[in-house]
């Protein structure tokens, strides 16, 4: 069961999104909440696998409350402005309903939201093997050696997992579980749309990273410092 909660200011939204819940059988709605900080509060006092946060809100805007979330659950935006799609993506949400959307398009959602979650399960169970990952490509569970990945790239709603004198695979993930899933010693966020191993860096050169193959991946803004700090600490130069 997939616990979830609903958030939108908008009373009659907020029903409508309840009663789709309640028709799904792996959806369990916790609460509704009428603005973010009731959000915080119930998420705060239970175990939350989902939200569901309409963007445009009063006092806390729904992309501002979850950006200041440290453990993020799983993620969908609700709203009726598609130009907060892409910034929507930015903050590592998994799917983007454009109001009104039908219980059809609901549907669609939860179910990539259902995928996700089985995965990221998964991945929660195999913690204490640091060594290897599974992952669901096509119609297939893959085993990967961790060592073997040389970057991800994000792909939208998918991830691209480079490997070493492998083909590319293609998987149904987002970058925020790639990131709980991978050990942190060994891989670092350093752009929106890249995680890279870091026991696979060639050189860096004008702000860019090099990797083996010779791929050149950029640095994020954001991401800057913890990847400097990593570098201060291992550089040994002047």
């Amino acid at each position: 069961m997939i616990r979830c909660i609903a958030v939108d200011d908008e009373p009659l939204a907020l029903t409508q999104i309840a009663n789709y819940i309640n028709k799904v059988p792996f959806l369990e709605l916790i609460k509704s909440c009428s603005s973010a900080y009731e959000a915080m509060e119930a998420i705060s006092n239970d175990d939350i696998d989902l939200m569901f946060v309409d963007i445009n809100m009063p006092d806390l805007n729904g992309l501002d409350f979850v950006r200041s979330l440290v453990n993020k659950p799983l993620i969908v935006f609700t709203t009726a402005y598609s130009e907060y799609a892409i910034e929507g993506f930015k903050v590592d949400a998994l799917d983007y309903l454009l109001k009104p959307f039908s219980y059809n398009d609901f549907l669609k959602s939860v179910n990539k939201v259902k995928q996700q979650h089985e995965l990221l399960m998964l991945s929660h169970k195999q913690m204490d093997d640091d060594k290897h990952l599974f992952v669901k490509t096509e119609y297939r569970i893959v085993r990967l050696d961790v060592d073997s990945i040389i970057y991800i790239e994000s792909m939208s709603e998918y991830v691209r997992i480079h490997l070493v004198q492998e083909k590319p695979i293609m998987s149904l993930l987002s970058m925020k579980i790639m990131e709980e899933r991978l050990p942190a010693g060994k891989f670092m966020r350093v752009h929106r749309s890249y995680i890279i191993n870091l026991q696979k860096i060639i050189e860096i050169a004008k702000g860019r990273i090099i990797m083996e193959g010779q791929v050149y991946i950029p640095i994020g803004e954001q991401y800057k410092d913890a990847f400097n700090q990593y570098m201060g600490k291992n550089f040994l130069g002047k």
